[in-house]
């Protein structure tokens, strides 16, 4: 830090209390200067001799016949009059980037200019602001920081103006350039071998200069910051780098404290300030986990319509990039949801919309030609994150199923290539709201594509005691439905390639007799897991039947009897597939109404090409 010293005569200025202050001298006082209710006993010759102002004073007050003159408006207080006091009196001073601005406003005040003495106060604390302070890196900043308290004087003076121009020139400078102390300790993760070699060339980093400026208040970081850009050498990056560290310095975490009336209204200024300074160029681009914070805090201290529907377009065209823990904002409506689904519902709708004229093409149409916006990476990504959001607001037994359905559909079929993620929101909902009725579970099952479940999902759905019946026996008849066509599809292929080549035939068949068996038993083994699932279940309810009544054994023997029916299907299917296929070499044994006794007679008579036929 630079400093200055004026004077050469020792320090005399003595306290007695808090409120008294006074000069040790041989000679007696003849003058009590009052400032903010703080006494000086001085003498008045000295502060002729440098004052103009305290001329005037000092004659007044002689005519009116008293030795006391009161100045309660003194820019920076008893302090600051000290310092001129004792420049008067030529004791040694030291002036510093604290207290140097208090010191030139003072001056000002008490007219210590260059009319009443040469290489008054004025000249001397200019010289070291132009020389050394606003040289220097920190100095400008730290005397930017005092000038607030002394407004308007540091304004009418242009210390604060003198001052910005200084930090926005230093950053604005080439980093190779920059030679002086500054505050970083934003580090990338970066190899140790990078490390050494930055260290051993002494590179400046690009955002050096950004952690020092998050120390100014909200109006100064506005001006500076406004200030860095007019020169037009920052990359809008950087200034977007600038203000997350800014509003991660000041915007506070926690819900209570950014809405707490002590700081709801300077939270509200800051908010403001930072979206006002967020680049307008399309080229740069904010964070969407930032963007979304800032419109947290807009909605929380009501910041007003015009900020949030401007983060609300910006948000709306990286919707992709957000997560789900980014979305979940908190209602303010009190008694109602827990999260602002409203808001998800309006920036995935600005997101369809943005998404329908950059490809200049409707979503149906699309669909309705094949499916054309499939590979499309952001629609893919936003579909993924409506359905965690889904699944984490599901659970709130106060959102209504109206806004389920609307955030559901909001989305094209194209956006979800699987729908377990919805069926796990599905599921949640239905677990959530046991008043709802059949029609709307009905409703709320039909947004699913069934055909679209995972064999993993499929298995869930088949055991899920909330779903309505028709969506269990849908489930399990896609299931077998897949299973044969794979079945379908590889026998197929075999043909034609035995058609082809007669050469090939044994080598063929046991290429693709295997994992035909291992698809159609896959469904048979689920089928079975269910089977054994459900026996166990009614053990379990016959067990504790003292607990339990017959309502709750009417789902059980309904999976029962879905499951029965489904397993003389396969038996049926069975004998149509044997009895349609001829062979010279087995022969179909009869079929049983057993499932198990079924199975077994085909191991034991058929050969393995008539094995693949065993499950449908």
């Amino acid at each position: 830090m630079k400093f200055m010293k004026l004077g050469s005569k020792p320090d005399l200025f003595q306290s007695e209390g808090n409120n008294v202050r006074f000069v040790s001298s041989e000679l007696a006082t003849d003058v009590i200067i009052i400032v903010d209710e703080v006494k000086f006993y001085l003498h008045k010759f000295p502060l002729l001799s440098k004052s103009y102002r305290l001329q005037r004073l000092i004659l007044e007050a002689n005519c009116e016949d008293t030795d006391k003159i009161t100045m309660n408006d003194f820019p920076g207080g008893p302090r600051a009059f000290e310092i001129c006091a004792k420049f008067c009196y030529g004791m040694t001073v030291t002036l510093n980037a604290y207290n140097v601005v208090a010191a030139r406003c003072a001056a000002e005040y008490l007219e210590m200019t260059e009319d009443v003495e040469k290489g008054n106060l004025i000249y001397k604390i200019e010289v070291f602001l132009n020389s050394s302070v606003l040289r220097s890196w920190r100095d400008s900043i730290i005397v930017l920081q005092t000038t607030t308290s002394l407004m308007p004087w540091s304004e009418e003076l242009k210390i604060e103006g003198r001052c910005i121009d200084s930090i926005a020139s230093k950053s604005s400078a080439d980093p190779s350039s920059v030679h002086w102390s500054y505050t970083y300790n934003n580090r990338p993760i970066i190899s140790d071998n990078k490390i050494t070699e930055i260290q051993q060339k002494n590179l400046v980093p690009k955002d050096w200069w950004i952690e020092d400026i998050c120390e100014l208040d909200v109006d100064l970081y506005k001006r500076t910051m406004v200030a860095i850009k007019s020169r037009g050498r920052m990359s809008s990056d950087l200034i977007i780098e600038a203000l997350k560290a800014y509003a991660m310095r000041w915007l506070p975490d926690s819900y209570d404290t950014l809405v707490a009336d002590d700081y709801i209204r300077r939270n509200k200024s800051l908010v403001e300030t930072i979206i006002w300074l967020l680049p307008s160029d399309k080229a740069s681009v904010c964070s969407c986990r930032f963007l979304l914070k800032l419109l947290k805090v807009v909605i929380l201290v009501d910041s007003g319509c015009f900020l949030k529907e401007e983060l609300m377009n910006r948000i709306s065209t990286q919707l992709d990039k957000a997560t789900v823990k980014d979305l979940l904002i908190p209602s303010r409506s009190s008694g109602e949801i827990s999260y602002d689904v409203p808001l998800v519902q309006s920036l995935v709708n600005r997101f369809m919309m943005q998404e329908r004229s950059a490809r200049d093409l409707d979503y149906d149409d699309c669909e309705n030609r094949g499916g054309l916006v499939l590979g499309h990476a952001s629609l893919l990504s936003v579909g993924k994150l409506v359905d965690g959001y889904l699944v984490e607001i599901g659970s709130d037994p106060k959102l209504s199923m109206s806004s389920f359905v609307d955030l559901v559909q909001s989305l094209p079929d194209a956006a979800r290539p699987t729908h377990d993620g919805l069926y796990a929101a599905i599921d949640i909902f239905l677990k959530e709201h046991p008043e709802l009725t059949k029609a709307d579970k009905k409703k709320l099952c039909s947004l699913l594509d069934l055909k679209k479940l995972t064999p993993g999902a499929s298995i869930h759905a088949a055991q899920n005691d909330r779903l309505p019946l028709r969506v269990v026996v849908q489930v399990l008849f896609f299931e077998q439905m897949r299973a044969a066509s794979t079945a379908g599809t590889l026998k197929a292929a075999t043909n034609s390639i035995l058609n082809g080549s007669t050469r090939l035939t044994g080598e063929v068949e046991e290429e693709w007799e295997a994992p035909a068996s291992d698809n159609c038993k896959s469904l048979e083994k689920q089928l079975r897991f269910l089977k054994v699932e459900e026996d166990e279940r009614l053990r379990r309810e016959t067990k504790n039947e003292n607990e339990k009544d017959n309502k709750s054994r009417l789902l059980p023997s309904r999976s029962r009897r879905i499951l029965d029916k489904f397993w003389a299907g396969k038996v049926q299917v069975v004998q149509n597939n044997r009895s349609s296929e001829t062979s010279g070499s087995s022969q179909s044994p009869p079929t049983s109404a057993n499932p198990v006794e079924a199975s077994t007679t085909k191991s034991s008579g058929s050969s393995s090409r008539h094995r693949r036929h065993s499950v449908s």
